[in-house]
């Protein structure tokens, strides 16, 4: 069956109702947001949907409201043939792909803030993001209603604001986490590694060699927070590499520990030239 594409609510509304009523006792639901430029990362969260949901929707939709950089919305790849083509061979049925007018016909006057969880990491370096991936995301669960919606961890942060959204306003869908998927070097996938030149390409993936490091230091036994730090940065001291933050945090809160103990997420930004990436690894301590 060749995949719908979708613009409109109404449209996508009516779309799943009719799908609901067809599938009567088989009538989950999952939903992959995205924001298109889709790759084998978007694959695994499609892949997952597509095995655990009777109909899976892929929003295709850059979001505004989450870009504190006005140059970076309108750099944005925006691909929407490639990547139905792209959806379609991973099983999705649905895309749906509004307009920004669609999305919001007037400016929002209404917004989901999720304290604490967003405040760090990339909260503090892009102000208002997690404002505008909340609210997003919230209007897309109201949208399609999806019994399951799939997030990749490499986003660990997004990843944490929506879980605590959903639990503290009580939103019935369940959140899948996806593990990250990275290239044979390492790098994680990621729309914006398309924007890097073959130079910074090859030094991309110390990013991950880096996080790993502070991960091995970990379990090797080292507690200091601030030389688990060091040895990783270490990896990165001799290249061109720009690091925005390299922080040890609590994987349910996103908050920076004192103490290395517990469920932990070491997370990174940095600046690759003019792009910007993120990375993460988890680590469980005693």
């Amino acid at each position: 069956m060749a995949i719908e594409v979708i613009h409109t609510i109404a449209e996508l509304r009516a779309r799943l109702a009719s799908e609901r009523a067809r599938l009567a006792s088989k009538k989950d639901v999952g939903l992959v947001p995205t924001m298109g430029a889709l790759h084998q990362g978007h694959g695994s969260l499609i892949d997952r949907a597509a095995a655990e949901n009777a109909c899976t929707v892929v929003s295709i939709f850059v979001n505004p409201i989450q870009f504190n950089d006005p140059a970076d919305y309108q750099r944005y790849p925006r691909t929407l043939a490639t990547d139905a083509d792209f959806c379609e061979r991973h099983g999705a049925r649905i895309i749906f792909a509004p307009s920004t007018e669609e999305m919001y016909p007037e400016p929002p006057k209404t917004f989901v803030e999720v304290e604490g969880v967003g405040e760090h990491l990339c909260g503090k370096f892009r102000p208002g993001h997690f404002r505008g991936v909340a609210t997003v995301v919230m209007k897309l669960f109201q949208i399609v209603q999806p019994e399951r919606a799939y997030f990749g961890e490499k986003d660990a942060q997004q990843l944490a604001v929506i879980e605590r959204m959903v639990f503290d306003l009580s939103v019935p869908v369940k959140v899948i986490p996806v593990a990250t998927v990275r290239e044979a070097d390492g790098l994680a996938m990621s729309s914006r590694n398309q924007h890097l030149t073959g130079e910074q390409r090859a030094v991309a993936p110390l990013l991950y060699r880096a996080l790993q490091e502070a991960r091995r230091s970990i379990q090797a036994g080292e507690r200091d927070r601030d030389r688990v730090k060091e040895s990783a940065l270490a990896i990165l001291s001799e290249s061109a590499i720009r690091v925005e933050y390299l922080e040890i945090v609590d994987a349910s809160t996103m908050q920076p520990v004192e103490r290395i103990a517990g469920r932990l997420r070491i997370a990174m930004a940095a600046w690759v030239g003019s792009t910007r990436l993120i990375d993460n690894v988890f680590v469980a301590v005693g």
